[in-house]
């Protein structure tokens, strides 16, 4: 991406974040113990990773910011991984779908987590992702892109290194969200609806 001298005109595009990260949420305990502890509000930010990754889907996501960055992070085994780190502050969405495909001794199991939709919408305060990509339709105001990452202010919590490549952005809304993630952090997690699956015939979100 292009630097950016502060522009102040809204900005609608498609975003691609692809081939950035190779790091993973512990597969088989990742998304319905991430939901409980998420919705306590303490899950923290840093936690060495495993080698699974899984997906996420929202029909429309909308946040009062967005901030991103690049960084390495950790699996057990102490291999690096880059990441690209996506945080989105005040995080509102229509519906969620997380799955992920876990080898087990009686095959391959797709583990699933959906929210939202009729049951009300998924919110979250400060959630971080990190993932290989992020797909969708964006519309977003003041976009700073190019900033030094450790000045990031948009999105709490959410700063790298200096002299490190960053971006943020105002009020943001993606229609048709679609990602591959590795791990995914966040405060006040409110998943109406909430609906956990594990199967051996099951479907990932896309």
């Amino acid at each position: 991406m292009g630097t950016d001298k502060g522009r102040r005109a809204a900005a609608e595009g498609r975003v691609n974040w692809k081939k950035s990260a190779v790091v993973a949420l512990p597969a088989a305990v990742a998304v319905g113990a991430m939901a409980v502890v998420m919705a306590q509000g303490a899950l923290a930010a840093s936690f060495a990773v495993s080698g699974t990754g899984f997906q996420v889907s929202s029909s429309k996501l909308s946040s009062k910011g967005l901030a991103s960055y690049v960084q390495t992070d950790r699996s057990a085994d102490g291999k690096g991984h880059p990441v690209a780190l996506l945080g989105i502050g005040e995080a509102t969405l229509s519906d969620i779908c997380q799955s992920a495909e876990v080898d087990t001794p009686v095959g391959k199991v797709v583990f699933k987590l959906t929210a939202g939709g009729p049951a009300g919408e998924v919110t979250a305060s400060s959630l971080v992702i990190d993932g290989e990509d992020l797909d969708g339709d964006a519309t977003f105001g003041t976009a700073q892109i190019g900033r030094d990452a450790s000045t990031l202010d948009q999105v709490d919590g959410v700063r790298g290194e200096p002299g490190k490549f960053g971006l943020q952005a105002g009020n943001i809304e993606v229609v048709g969200v679609k990602s591959h993630a590795w791990s995914a952090t966040g405060g006040n997690f409110r998943l109406k609806g909430m609906r956990l699956n594990v199967s051996l015939d099951g479907r990932t979100c896309f």
